[in-house]
């Protein structure tokens, strides 16, 4: 039993004919109230309440000594007042719970639109810079019909890649570095010795043959055939990388994107059939898919060998390539130029103009592919790849002689679906079914009103029960 304040004991063998009594003691309606609420844990105020009210009524009975019946009353309404109801407690708790939520929900929101948003200004960056840049080496050609020398200049372009990253770095980081210190810094991405001569030749160099044999394959095949068809054709990249993801890194074998690699070799097949098999088009679509395949060799060596690189450290690494194509590649155009492969009578009918926006645009792309993951997503950057299609056939449709048939729209169709299935993320069979099942379960929630009001009455007649007081035996 709790002792009131200022009250004197007593034994307890002195009211033992009092305590007698509390096997007919009745619980009235104000303390069934205050504890009808008791067994929840959330609505411990109110059983405390209720428990003192018991208390009261034993004092009564006994006649406790010095028990002032309007003190213990004055105090409860002081502590009734001092701390909220239940009710309102969980009212305001749900308040602040629903506002934070509110709040991130907005965040997440804002967020994801901005997202979207940068998502799709890269789309169009990548769309445009890819589709320009390939249509404006088809137009070089018809002047300046070199496409190794392009390509050796287009990545002399690359040895930019650290310096703009750097001068990201000092406009966006807090704790800004020297270019000596970023350097050491990405270095460690080789190795724990950083870039030596040694890593150079065994882990730079191949990448750097790869990345040239990709850019030459491609240009010379749009000498061969329209620049419809090397875009569409290039898109195959994708399912030559889950191919050898799947032999070489022992990838997830996934069904919907064995698909879309039949779908990728149905495609080519249907595009050498398109103009039929003369010796131009086959030798342009063996050229194509032979720089796919390079690009697709290109990415799942980096993985192999090199692992996933940070932005510093892929900036680094682009130009280094651009160091090894000085260094080891520049001798390749001055002896095409000196047998006369790839040659011209002077330096003044070289368009400069071309090269250089040719390089400015395939910079760009390089940029926007590698480093626009830090502002969206990259399902998006991908999509930007595949739009370059139909951009390249609207031009080729008014600038070239090219046929829109039958065979070659069903292959630019099949090669396009098998890209995008390849879009899809791994565990996208799991997000479908757990969708399915969340719609089923919305269907069987969807009870009639009338049947909900009743079916939520069952549980407020049983609160308004009368409580047993076997429940506060102990």
């Amino acid at each position: 039993m709790r002792r009131s304040p200022d009250v004197s004991p007593r034994r307890l063998s002195d009211i033992s004919p009092q305590l007698r009594q509390l096997k007919y003691l009745v619980v009235d309606e104000a303390i069934k109230e205050d504890l009808k609420w008791s067994r929840s844990v959330e609505d411990l105020t109110s059983a405390s309440v209720g428990l003192t009210s018991i208390e009261e009524r034993i004092l009564r009975i006994t006649g406790y000594y010095g028990y002032q019946p309007w003190a213990a009353s004055y105090k409860r309404d002081e502590r009734s007042r001092e701390s909220p109801a239940p009710a309102e407690a969980q009212m305001q708790a749900g308040a602040e719970g629903g506002g934070r939520v509110n709040r991130c929900c907005w965040k997440c929101s804002v967020t994801q639109v901005k997202k979207i948003f940068w998502g799709v200004a890269v789309v169009l960056g990548v769309c445009s810079s890819w589709s320009g840049s390939t249509q404006l080496a088809k137009l070089t050609f018809k002047k300046f019909d070199a496409p190794f020398t392009l390509t050796w200049f287009a990545t002399n372009w690359n040895f930019l890649f650290f310096p703009l990253y750097y001068l990201g770095h000092v406009f966006k980081s807090a704790e800004k570095q020297s270019p000596k210190q970023r350097y050491r810094e990405c270095c460690r991405f080789f190795g724990d010795n950083g870039l030596t001569l040694k890593v150079f030749f065994t882990k730079a160099a191949p990448f750097g043959v790869l990345w040239t044999l990709t850019n030459y394959l491609y240009l010379h095949a749009i000498k061969k055939i329209n620049t419809t068809d090397v875009s569409v054709l290039f898109c195959c990249n994708k399912a030559f990388v889950f191919l050898l993801s799947w032999i070489v890194l022992r990838d997830r074998f996934m069904g919907v994107r064995i698909v879309a690699a039949i779908f990728a070799i149905a495609g080519i097949v249907m595009m050498t059939y398109a103009d039929g098999f003369h010796s131009h088009s086959v030798i342009g679509i063996a050229l194509v898919v032979g720089s796919a395949s390079m690009s697709a060799l290109y990415k799942v060596l980096f993985k192999l060998l090199l692992g996933s690189a940070k932005f510093g450290e892929a900036a680094l690494f682009l130009s280094v390539l651009a160091v090894f194509n000085v260094l080891f590649v520049t001798c390749i155009p001055v002896i095409l130029y000196f047998t006369k492969v790839e040659y011209w009578s002077s330096f003044d009918i070289v368009p400069w103009g071309n090269l250089c926006g040719f390089s400015i645009l395939l910079l760009t792309f390089n940029i926007l592919l590698n480093f626009g993951i830090a502002i969206t997503y990259p399902t998006l950057i991908s999509l930007g790849i595949v739009l370059s299609v139909p951009v390249n056939a609207v031009v080729d449709h008014y600038t070239s002689e090219i046929v829109f048939n039958s065979v070659r729209v069903i292959a630019i169709i099949i090669i396009g679906l098998g890209f995008l299935l390849l879009l899809l993320p791994e565990e996208w069979d799991v997000w479908v079914i757990k969708l399915l099942t969340r719609l089923k379960v919305r269907k069987k929630e969807e009870i009639p009103e009338g049947n909900g009001d009743i079916a939520s009455g069952l549980p407020n007649k049983s609160r308004r029960t009368r409580p047993s007081m076997s429940s506060f035996a102990h």
